[in-house]
């Protein structure tokens, strides 16, 4: 059972977000991409309905996120990091921080980021942790390199978090105005660059006990849901590998002799999203359908993603090797799933790919 709703007006937002050109650019925030989505109530989404918001179902929001990023994955990307700031608010225990924080959320009045990949995937390695929290009589002071968040420069707070001493962590939602807190120019990246991710800096930024998310606890990442490698990231992929194929699709339409590479990407893209569906199905209570585990889909969708782009790349011949071209974008901006919140396992099983070949 797939569970998608009558959305004809999403299907409207999102023919209008396929004919906006999508920036390419560090200095190339999309604001108008942005400026439709919340006109079409999207800041309430995950928001609950306490709070002034959609409260809408696992199953509806990963099926938006995947036709949003058929339609832009730049948008859907971005998108993506503010609700997952307001997840992490929504799901913590200390009630009044989500009664402050959310309303304004939904309302669309502040926005919102994250900074938390530090405390999962990346930098974990380090010998010293890149953020730390250390105790200030009842408060916790943060201070250290935020690694990647994307638009902190237009966020009015970021959920991040340190590792006290004794290796337990903490998130809290940070004022990025605040003077403690500066937010360093956006990183030109091989792809999604206008998507103005970089590195925040906080210098003794104050989180008293009351304020605090979630923790302090070991690996306070796998408190309040959501993490590396959650669906969300899957659908996202899928939906991407989508929208390569539907631009693949145009090219077979004027060489028909393309289909025969084209119908089975798209056969597989058909089969993913039923996995993804069949997955959320899982998560709002027991199901009976065959599913594969969240690590497997995202693996598979991140090969799905990758072969498309390169597929169509190769179809296109030397007209999309040429900078600018929609299929070249679509190479570069398929990297990104190799590295965006990639867990372990999901690594692991890329790299195996990737060195075992065909032959």
């Amino acid at each position: 059972m797939t569970c998608i709703p009558d959305e004809s007006e999403f299907s409207a937002l999102t023919a209008r977000l396929r004919e906006l050109a999508n920036p390419d650019a560090v200095d190339g925030w999309p604001t108008e991409h942005l400026r439709i989505l919340w006109q079409a109530g999207a800041a309430r989404w995950v928001i609950p309905r306490e709070f002034g918001g959609d409260g809408i179902e696992a199953g509806t929001l990963l099926w938006r996120y995947r036709e949003l990023a058929r339609a832009s994955l730049l948008t859907a990307f971005i998108f993506s990091q503010r609700n997952a700031a307001c997840q992490r608010i929504e799901s913590s225990a200390n009630r009044h921080i989500a009664k402050r924080l959310l309303p304004d959320l939904a309302s669309g009045h502040i926005q919102a980021t994250v900074g938390i990949s530090h405390l999962t995937t990346s930098r974990q390695h380090w010998q010293v942790p890149t953020v730390t929290a250390t105790l200030d009589g009842t408060d916790y002071l943060l201070n250290g390199v935020v690694p990647w968040a994307t638009g902190a420069g237009s966020a009015d707070l970021m959920v991040t978090g340190g590792t006290l001493s004794d290796g337990r962590q903490l998130l809290a939602a940070v004022p990025v105005k605040s003077p403690a807190v500066v937010v360093r120019p956006a990183i030109a990246m091989l792809g999604l660059s206008a998507s103005c991710t970089g590195e925040v800096e906080l210098h003794d930024v104050r989180v008293p006990a009351s304020d605090v998310l979630h923790g302090p606890v070991e690996r306070v990442m796998a408190a309040g849901g959501g993490g590396a490698g959650s669906l969300s990231t899957s659908a996202i992929a899928i939906g991407t590998a989508q929208g390569t194929l539907d631009r693949f699709a145009e090219e077979a339409k004027r060489r028909p002799e393309l289909n025969q590479y084209l119908k089975p990407l798209q056969q597989e893209a058909d089969v993913l999203a039923q996995s993804l569906a069949a997955a959320a199905l899982a998560m709002a209570g027991p199901s009976q359908e065959d599913r594969v585990s969240p690590e497997t889909l995202r693996q598979r969708a991140n090969s799905l993603v990758i072969r498309a782009a390169q597929a169509w790349l190769a179809a296109t011949r030397g007209a999309g090797y040429v900078s600018g071209h929609p299929a070249e974008r679509a190479v570069r901006d398929s990297l990104f799933f190799l590295v965006w919140s990639c867990p372990q396992a999901v690594l692991d099983a890329s790299l195996k790919e990737l060195s075992c070949g065909l032959w």
